[in-house]
């Protein structure tokens, strides 16, 4: 059985070997954008998620923050794995940024205090539903991406070179490109391991 949704969630992996060729006109790219923010869902219809789309020189220049923070915090003679990462970042065509607009999560902890506790881990949630309805998009339209973690190593930087919200929360880095290398073979637990039915 074939069903549209799932076979394009199956082509989502994580690719690295990625470049900057412009296969889908940048109007896609951001339609896809604008329908992931738009139509992902969000507890209490809260819509917390902030997106950044970085292209040129200014993606070039996150990933050269990147680097250079990363330098400053493992030896010398145990960086080269790093760099070559963080080089097939660079050789991409954009890299998305997902936030968190912390003003909105602290005002429904305000708003609704019985439930406090809980809307950071909603709003992680939706933000992990959001990057994949991006990512999913983003491999309909021909690109490949990975999803990064470098949130506090480079946040602060990131916030003075780009005008970020002080209220934002950078939770991952998404570089995507033209694939120039496959993802290739992944292996599946048996489902019956991560699976149980009752009833």
């Amino acid at each position: 059985m074939s069903l549209p949704f799932f076979d394009a969630l199956s082509e989502r992996r994580s690719v690295y070997a990625i470049g900057n060729k412009e296969i889908a006109a940048i109007d896609k790219v951001m339609e896809v954008i604008e329908l992931s923010l738009k139509h992902t869902p969000t507890a209490f219809n809260s819509q917390s998620g902030r997106l950044v789309l970085l292209k040129g020189a200014n993606h070039a220049k996150a990933w050269d923050m990147t680097e250079a923070a990363l330098r400053g915090m493992i030896p010398a003679d145990q960086f080269e794995p790093t760099e070559t990462k963080i080089r097939s970042f660079r050789a991409g065509l954009a890299t998305v940024l997902f936030y968190e607009d912390t003003s909105i999560v602290k005002g429904l902890q305000e708003q609704f205090p019985a439930y406090s506790e809980n809307f950071t881990i909603w709003a992680s949630q939706a933000n992990g539903m959001l990057q994949l309805a991006l990512w999913t998009g983003l491999r309909q339209l021909g690109y490949g991406a990975s999803l990064q973690h470098y949130g506090e190593v480079i946040e602060n930087d990131f916030r003075a070179a780009f005008g970020i919200d002080p209220a934002w929360k950078l939770v991952a880095q998404m570089p995507f490109g033209n694939i120039l290398e496959d993802a290739g073979s992944k292996e599946y637990m048996p489902l019956e391991s991560r699976l149980k039915v009752i009833g």
